[in-house]
C-alpha cells in the first residue's frame, strides 16, 4: 500500500505563490497517474489537477488554469502542486491521491489519500 504525505501549505497574501509536495512511500508511484482534490469544511472534495505517470499529460480544473501546475519527479517518488496567483477562494485543505479508476476528474477514481495540507490565502 502507498502512503502519501503533503507539505507545503501555509498562509500566504492574495496573488502569492506556494509549492506543495506530496511524497510517496511503501510503493512507487512511478506506474500511476496522481491528482490533487482540495476541500473547505462543509463541502465536498474537488477535483484541482492530475498528471498521468509519465507527466506528459496534465489535466485541470477550469478555476485553477492557468494559475496552478503538476509536475511530478518519479525518482524521487514525488508529485507537485506549484500554485501561483492565489485567490482567496483558493483557501482549502489540499490533498493528493492515486488514481486507480479511469476518469481524471471524480474522486471515487481515487485512492491512498493524504492528510491533507492546509492552504489560507487573505484579502
Amino acid at each position: 500500500q502507498v502512503h502519501l504525505v503533503e507539505s507545503g501549505g501555509g498562509l500566504v497574501q492574495a496573488g502569492g505563490s506556494l509549492r506543495l509536495s506530496c511524497a510517496a512511500s511503501g510503493r512507487s508511484i512511478s506506474s500511476y497517474a496522481m491528482g490533487w482534490f482540495r476541500q473547505v469544511p462543509g463541502k465536498e472534495r474537488d477535483f484541482v489537477a492530475a498528471i498521468t505517470w509519465n507527466g506528459v499529460n496534465r489535466y485541470y480544473s477550469d478555476s485553477v488554469k492557468g494559475r496552478f501546475t503538476i509536475s511530478r519527479d518519479n525518482a524521487k517518488n514525488t508529485v507537485y502542486l506549484q500554485m501561483n496567483s492565489l485567490k482567496p477562494e483558493d483557501t482549502a485543505v489540499y490533498y493528493c491521491a492515486r488514481r486507480i479508476g479511469t476518469l481524471w476528474r471524480s474522486r471515487d477514481e481515487y485512492d491512498s489519500w493524504g492528510q491533507g495540507t492546509q492552504v489560507t490565502v487573505s484579502s
